[in-house]
């Protein structure tokens, strides 16, 4: 195969890479961002924002969700942010994990949305369980520097 060939193939096959979207499905399952000892204490006690949530948020979400990011969309860079409802709904709904976009759109399951993240690992198991439960506790999100998500790129 000559080197003409072969760099008009290479150039084909990077436009169609670029211009499909990958399938949500096929984004790699991330790593665990908390360690194993902490993913094992919120299983037996409550989930604990500062703990457990912020960060998994800060990582994986809120580079993205955040109201430079997307302005008039979901932020999550606070609790009053995070507590609206967009035009989809309400993003998190203390004590309905069920009705709450935020968990509905990190279940790589869920078939009616696009699974987030939309770039970068998607949340493991542990850590899609840990939110799970948090909201259903009732999404405790301090105020202040303890709830403020720094945005992490």
């Amino acid at each position: 195969m000559n080197i003409r060939r072969l760099s008009s193939l290479l150039s084909a096959f990077v436009l169609v890479s670029c211009a499909t979207p990958p399938d949500p499905e096929t984004k790699p399952m991330g790593e665990n961002v908390l360690s194993k000892e902490s993913i094992k204490a919120a299983k037996f006690a409550p989930v604990d924002f500062v703990a457990h949530v912020k960060p998994v948020l800060e990582r994986k979400c809120v580079m993205c969700h955040n109201h430079k990011a997307l302005p008039g969309h979901m932020s999550l860079e606070n609790r009053t942010q995070a507590m609206r409802s967009g035009a989809l709904g309400a993003y998190i709904v203390p004590g309905h994990p069920e009705n709450s976009l935020l968990v509905a759109n990190v279940h790589s399951a869920h078939q009616n949305v696009s699974v987030m993240p939309a770039v970068g690992e998607r949340l493991t198991k542990d850590e899609y369980a840990i939110l799970t439960k948090w909201v259903k506790e009732g999404a405790n999100w301090p105020a202040g520097a303890a709830g403020t998500l720094e945005i992490v790129r």
